[in-house]
């Protein structure tokens, strides 16, 4: 399998290795069928209805003492089913028997010249307190050299398979879920301990050695080289399983040691990893492969427990809790070192590239690309390094204690030279850009075109940085393939944009249409789910400048174009929270548009200008929270002595008038405790508006059950109305109690107060016409 060829690389570049004496390999069972004559097809994981049709099939299974072939339960107590019984097969397993056959040879340390065959000599199962004592396996054939054990998935506890050898031990547990295979030499005693609950299921192979066809004598370099060329051959298979995925288009070597971007570098590696480097390098040349240095991200997530660790402070157990006198017990107390933790399973580990060379490793670019398990290797695990920073998470229910780990390490990075274009395109490479532009300038157009094309399944979600945007308009009009030129563009986002693009811009709308355009920038702009992004609108502040450059271009459409999509988005946002509360949020998003919108007026045509005004009067008066703000961001700005602008003056106006509306309101009358709401249309929310929009009634007690009081709660609360709301638990169902608060009357006053002053401001700084002297007082 390439994940074998991945762990051998590793030991060749990590120096000579001791052979095991057994060896573990986890596979997914998918695609693995398993037939028993006399049950028929077994599924897998194995359930106990199914375990007992295999047992009643099932005979009490022998063991060999010397010559002679014995039965006692005493020294082997579990059921046996006989090969001739057993059909395995399936869609995946022959080339998971394959593969797995190559690993354990190479884990084993037999000779790159053997072929190991499995051949099926029993299944076996472990109920409830059976077991086999230690004992040697007998070779059954000239040829066996080693047995393999095929645990199938069942869920159970006990049965540990104990192997032993030359004073070490090795215990291996099967898993729920997947296949897990153990092949260890017939000579090492080994053991299966009593099952304490559930079924231990197995499949036992002999493993026959037989010699394979001759090879000729390699050095190291020609191991490493036939690696290389295995990783890159064979179908990628990921660490959790699934299907088999298309063959890895690289191989990333972790070395030992950290480095900067500036020291990275072929002649600058330190210790090991430039020995290393070096041999992997000349491999990879030998493999017809291209390599680059590159710094790498490595986190690891570990399943730990801190020193001292108590289990039960999980649940928060404290001898004060009971006594009523303790607060709430946290997990586990800040963390400590990294050394005061106890590493259990890695859980997960992620690995990514954010800088790497040249082949030649003279420069460099910002990259950024996700590294997949089956893309990696090292000689030297991370856990054998020091972090350089770790957290640690207590007690996450499901997830358990966890320690996430951080590591700086380098990277030699290798792809086959027939795959470098797509292989470095992945990461976003500038260079993938520019070597587009020098295929384009040469006048191989349609080289250009296919490179560019093999990006396609991955570009969208690659590393591609802002600052290339200009490369990618120049390539995308280059190109001249409508299809293939929107791709290269897919990425980008709108912010990116500058006025210095304005002529690239300009080219690529000449080249396509300004409709192409419109389809580009409509994915640029992004969608509803970039609402909550902080920066959204920042771009607008270049907007000016940018329209006025693309005239320049003679592509006022395309100025028109970025104008129209942005208040397209700015009318969306608008429409969305002059009607959404709380209020804090609604202020502090309507404000943020502000600006924006100021920038959009400055440019607009009549037209759109008349569609933005169109869009302003149909708001409710929350949209003075971005309106005000917007006017005096332009008073700020205004140059003494300039007129001021139309546009603007018409925004104060629609101000002025929408403000002198609140400040002339006639007080609310004492009596009178109706509030203006429209709920959501449901029968509560119709309740809840006729209570409200009574002018005499200010309570109200409703039987009402819990999901209805939550749904009226809510409301409430989203709206800011001036009502008190609790819940009355007495009697079935409970009773909401609503109370209308004096907050009614003061709201309005304050209401008034503020118009006054805005209008006043207004008058002042815009020279409004009509009525602006407006008695404000409550």
């Amino acid at each position: 399998m390439a994940k074998s060829a991945r762990e051998r690389l590793g030991v060749l570049l990590g120096g000579s290795k001791a052979a095991e004496f057994s060896a573990r390999l986890d596979a997914p069972a998918d695609g693995v069928g398993l037939e028993v004559a006399g049950v028929g097809p077994v599924r897998l994981p194995l359930r106990a209805p199914q375990v007992k049709k295999l047992i009643a099939v099932a005979r009490p299974a022998l063991f060999g003492r010397r010559e002679d072939t014995l039965s006692d339960s005493s020294v082997r107590d579990t059921w046996q089913i006989l090969p001739d019984q057993v059909t395995l097969g399936g869609p995946a397993w022959p080339t998971l028997l394959d593969g797995a056959l190559e690993y354990f040879r190479g884990e084993l340390g037999l000779p790159a010249s053997t072929r190991l065959r499995a051949q099926l000599h029993a299944l076996l199962v472990y109920g409830k307190g059976q077991f086999f004592l230690p004992h040697q396996d007998s070779e059954k054939d000239d040829a066996m050299v080693g047995t393999l054990v095929l645990s199938l998935p069942s869920a159970h506890t006990g049965g540990e398979l104990v192997i032993g050898h030359a004073g070490q031990s090795r215990t291996y547990r099967a898993s729920k879920t997947e296949l897990s295979l153990v092949a260890f030499y017939a000579d090492c005693p080994h053991e299966v301990t009593p099952v304490r609950s559930g079924y231990r299921v197995t499949l036992t192979f002999n493993l026959l050695a037989e010699r394979g066809a001759p090879e000729q004598e390699s050095g190291p370099l020609d191991d490493m080289a036939h690696c290389l060329e295995q990783h890159f051959d064979a179908p990628a298979r990921p660490r959790y399983g699934g299907q088999a995925l298309d063959p890895p288009r690289r191989l990333v070597y972790l070395l030992d040691h950290e480095y900067t971007q500036r020291g990275l570098g072929w002649h600058r590696l330190k210790g090991a990893d430039a020995e290393r480097a070096a041999l992997l390098r000349a491999a990879a040349a030998q493999a017809g492969c291209e390599t680059v240095l590159a710094l790498a991200e490595v986190k690891e997530t570990w399943d730990a427990t801190p020193a001292g660790y108590d289990p039960w402070d999980d649940y928060g157990y404290d001898e004060e809790d009971e006594e009523g006198g303790g607060e709430e017990a946290a997990a586990v107390e800040g963390a400590g070192a990294d050394e005061d933790y106890e590493l259990g399973e890695l859980i997960d580990d992620e690995i990514t590239l954010g800088w790497w060379t040249g082949p030649d490793g003279i420069g460099g670019e910002e990259i950024s690309l996700y590294v997949w398990d089956y893309e990696s290797c090292a000689s030297t695990p991370s856990t054998d390094l020091k972090p350089y920073d770790s957290q640690y998470e207590g007690y996450m229910g499901n997830y358990g204690n966890t320690l996430d780990r951080w590591y700086r390490r380098a990277a030699v990075v290798v792809w086959p030279r027939d795959r470098a274009f797509a292989a470095r395109g992945e990461a976003g490479s500038r260079w993938a850009l520019d070597e587009l532009w020098a295929r384009i300038t040469k006048g191989d157009r349609d080289g250009a075109r296919t490179a560019a094309d093999s990006l396609a399944p991955f570009w969208k979600g690659s590393g591609v940085q802002p600052g290339q945007l200009g490369s990618a308009l120049r390539v995308a009009e280059g190109l001249q393939v409508p299809g293939t030129a929107a791709m290269l563009l897919e990425p980008f986002r709108i912010d990116a944009l500058t006025p210095e693009h304005a002529d690239d811009l300009a080219a690529v709308a000449k080249r396509y249409g300004v409709p192409w355009l419109g389809q580009v920038t409509e994915g640029w702009f992004g969608d509803a789910r970039n609402r909550f992004e902080e920066h959204r609108y920042d771009w607008t502040e270049r907007l000016p400048q940018l329209c006025a450059a693309l005239c320049s271009a003679r592509s006022p459409a395309v100025a028109q174009l970025l104008l129209t999509g942005a208040w397209t988005r700015v009318d969306g946002e608008l429409r969305l929270w002059t009607v959404t509360g709380p209020a804090e949020i609604r202020r502090a998003r309507l404000e943020r548009l502000s600006l924006p919108l100021l920038r959009i007026l400055e440019v607009a045509d009549t037209r759109l200008r008349g569609r933005i005004m169109a869009a302003l009067r149909s708001c409710p008066d929350t949209v003075l929270e971005c309106l005000l703000p917007m006017l005096r961001h332009a008073a700020r700005e205004q140059v003494e002595g300039e007129p001021r602008a139309a546009e603007l003056a018409a925004v104060a106006q629609e101000c002025g008038d929408r403000l002198g509306a609140l400040a002339r309101r006639a007080p609310r009358a004492a009596g009178d405790w109706s509030v203006a709401w429209t709920g959501c249309g449901c029968d509560l929310c119709g309740t809840l508006g006729t209570f409200l929009d009574s002018r005499s009634r200010r309570t109200l007690e409703w039987p009402l059950a819990k999901d209805g009081r939550r749904h009226v709660h809510s409301r409430i609360d989203a709206a800011e109305l001036p009502v008190d709301h609790g819940t009355r638990r007495q009697g079935r169902p409970y009773r909401l109690v609503l109370t209308k608060t004096e907050e009614l009357f003061s709201r309005e006053r304050a209401t008034r107060r503020q118009a006054g002053a805005d209008l006043a401001w207004l008058a002042s700084t815009w020279n409004l016409s009509g009525e602006v002297g407006v008695d404000a007082r409550p």
